[in-house]
């Protein structure tokens, strides 16, 4: 994400909290208690900065990025209204319905969840995320005991980001179906994350000793429980899709990025006899 105003801001409330606060760097995201909405987990930074972002107007320069937008665009009541295409269209196969501008319930989207996820097929697509070009941008919204998945679909319109639609769709629908049924189960299965590993696992993570250097190295399966990053719970998940086309590729990128608690993983997972494995992960 840019280093923009935004961002700054972020990291003042983060620094703040962490300050007043003992074992901020420890508090990390929990289960989905109940598989939609609901989420158990420690809101005090994310809450901070939501209060901040929604109490002060949303500065132009951050229409110019998707990131910088979403943002404000969760946290100010007011900019959400603003910022939806009213009535909005919703798309349910094929047949289609409005929402009026009365009827909206604000959408804070994974503000606050705490973090948000990425998908991509390769290192090419991440770029992406700070191309200030793109003009339509889609956030997934993906109910894993549901299965189903909803799409917040925003255009850029005369230099302003809009909501201009949403489409609820079965999650078997989805491009990425059979990875998410993968990580569905990945995420909270400790046995099938080992047997989910390639015979050599590649990783980087911080150095136990050095709090500002990382090691990195290779691990065999049986080391996995030593040394696996946090695994976000598979109640609820965010994807955002920033144009990257995704295909029936044999790879997959899985990004977790917190918003207020320093959280940044990367796993790497390639199609291998016909079963998803674990090739390589950051965090």
């Amino acid at each position: 994400m840019r280093k923009s105003a935004l961002i700054i801001l972020l990291f003042v409330v983060l620094s703040t909290i962490c300050f007043s606060t003992a074992g901020c760097s420890d508090k990390k995201p929990t289960a989905d208690s109940t598989g939609i909405d609901s989420i158990d987990t420690d809101t005090t930074a994310t809450d901070s900065l939501e209060s901040i972002i929604s109490e002060t107007p949303m500065p132009k320069a951050a229409d110019e990025l998707f990131d910088d937008f979403i943002f404000n665009f969760a946290a100010n009541r007011r900019l959400q209204y603003k910022r939806i295409k009213f009535p909005l269209a919703v798309y349910n196969g094929k047949s289609v319905t409005q929402i009026q501008k009365s009827q909206w319930k604000m959408e804070r989207f994974f503000m606050r969840q705490g973090y948000y996820t990425l998908i991509f097929d390769n290192k090419k697509q991440m770029d992406l995320v700070k191309d200030t070009t793109i003009n339509h941008v889609v956030i997934e919204k993906i109910y894993f005991k549901i299965k189903t998945v909803k799409q917040y679909i925003f255009d850029r319109i005369n230099g302003e980001w809009m909501m201009t639609a949403l489409n609820n769709k079965a999650m078997y629908q989805n491009t990425n179906a059979s990875f998410l049924k993968f990580y569905q189960r990945f995420s909270v299965d400790s046995a099938f994350q080992v047997r989910s590993m390639n015979d050599l696992v590649e990783f980087t993570s911080a150095d136990p000793d050095d709090d500002f250097s990382t090691q990195t190295g290779s691990i065999i399966p049986e080391q996995w429980p030593s040394f696996k990053p946090e695994l976000i719970p598979t109640g609820v998940i965010y994807n955002i899709i920033y144009g990257q086309k995704y295909t029936e590729s044999n790879q997959k990128i899985f990004v977790i990025r917190g918003i207020a608690n320093g959280l940044e993983e990367e796993l790497v997972f390639r199609m291998k006899g016909g079963k998803w494995k674990l090739m390589k992960f950051n965090g």
